[in-house]
């Protein structure tokens, strides 16, 4: 990336630019929702699968007499690897995309589930977890890429409606988890892995469609527009400076909905005395609401921008994660819907506000979000534990309530958006 970024002409703010982005393939006026939609079914079926490992932490608790430190480990082994290679293949891809590897990362992920479901000691359920965050490294960016290039110039929308399958999925995962994989044990994790099978069916056709159209995705560099439609040029430190803060509201975002993902069942369990199965559904819950949330912060930020978008998801969630661990179960089930609403709107106007920034590096852009917001969770994951461990989980909900106050940062991002019909 150059020092200054090279912008085109003046364009009168009244003057809408056309639909069609420049990384889109030619001709591509409408999205081509059968792509889009084939990526969310398989990023569905992906995260569900993911999802089934924190799901059954609490039988691995049991069976090998974990501590929450431990099975904070568990998520970091899965999230950093996933986060160490998720930039590296989309800096990879950026310059010779590789279509298949789609299904490729899906293989990983089922060898994963497999070794997952037969493993008999601690160490091999760390490989395990390793193996299905690779397969999420592989497949994350260049999912992400062809959702952008199949989108018609809805970036937000496509990236939604991308993501929300990945939401849906983890939702899913966890109440599988209770109905099917509390009753019968570790063993049956292995049934999940027929849903790879199908995934990567889907993914080597839509891996043909991308081998038959990269050549009309060439990313060029678009001028960044304020919203009066007036070119903006940024330095490379500006750049640097706003990706820095997407990436620590990123960490206010994912540490939370680490601590709700990874020890809301065992919050559930020991403040209020749910079962297991009734706490799964409750994860569900407010993984369900991280679904609604995804879509409805794509669409609307295609509609007013991506900065409203970010500030309302951020800190506009403050109140609801202070008043959490100080009221009853039935106002907890509550506020924890609403907080996935709210949070879960974030992540597609952060990725898609990031890859404007970063005209031309939608691979390298995609991965290191991905990779942040896998690695960032795992890493809160792992430091919430230690501190289950010391104090209590209601005193980690106490600490992480005061997480959205990085919201505030978000004034400093340089207002950018691209006028759009």
């Amino acid at each position: 990336m150059s020092e200054n970024a090279t912008t085109a002409g003046p364009m009168a703010a009244d003057t809408p630019a056309p639909s069609q982005s420049t990384d889109t393939p030619a001709g591509a006026d409408v999205a081509t929702f059968g792509i889009i939609l084939s990526l969310s079914f398989c990023h569905l079926l992906n995260d569900m699968m993911q999802s089934m490992v924190p799901a059954i932490y609490p039988i691995l608790k049991d069976s090998y007499h974990l501590d929450f430190a431990q099975i904070g480990l568990i998520t970091l082994a899965f999230q950093v690897t996933a986060s160490m290679l998720q930039p590296l293949v989309g800096m990879y891809t950026d310059k010779r995309p590789m279509p298949y590897s789609l299904a490729v990362g899906m293989g990983f992920t089922l060898v994963g589930l497999v070794l997952m479901s037969m493993a008999a000691s601690y160490p091999v359920i760390l490989a395990a977890a390793a193996l299905i965050g690779v397969g999420s490294s592989v497949f994350h960016p260049e999912a992400s890429r062809v959702a952008r290039m199949a989108s018609g110039g809805r970036h937000g929308f496509a990236q939604s409606l991308f993501q929300v399958g990945g939401n849906t999925g983890s939702a899913i995962g966890p109440l599988l988890a209770a109905f099917i994989v509390v009753p019968r044990g570790q063993s049956s994790i292995v049934w999940f892995s027929a849903t790879a099978l199908v995934a990567m069916i889907v993914l080597t056709a839509v891996g043909g469609w991308y081998a038959r159209n990269r050549h009309l995705a060439k990313p060029k560099p678009k001028p960044r527009l304020s919203a009066k439609g007036e070119p903006i040029v940024l330095s490379r430190g500006q750049v640097l400076f706003a990706i820095a803060i997407l990436v620590a509201l990123l960490f206010s975002k994912n540490v939370y909905s680490a601590s709700l993902s990874s020890y809301y069942t065992f919050y559930l369990i020991g403040k209020f005395g749910l079962s297991v199965q009734s706490a799964q559904i409750a994860l569900f819950a407010f993984l369900g609401a991280l679904v609604v949330g995804t879509l409805a912060g794509g669409w609307i930020g295609d509609r007013i921008g991506r900065i409203p978008v970010i500030w309302f998801s951020i800190l506009g969630v403050l109140p609801f994660t202070l008043a959490l661990p100080h009221v009853g179960l039935t106002w907890t089930l509550v506020l924890s819907v609403v907080i996935g609403l709210i949070m879960a709107s974030a992540f597609s106007a952060i990725l898609v506000y990031a890859q404007d920034l970063m005209p031309g590096k939608v691979g390298l852009v995609a991965g290191l979000f991905f990779g942040f917001s896998f690695g960032l969770g795992g890493l809160g994951a792992a430091a919430l534990g230690e501190i289950a461990d010391w104090t209590s989980l209601e005193t980690v909900y106490q600490i992480c309530a005061y997480l959205p106050v990085m919201g505030l940062l978000t004034v400093f991002l340089p207002r950018i958006e691209q006028i759009r019909r």
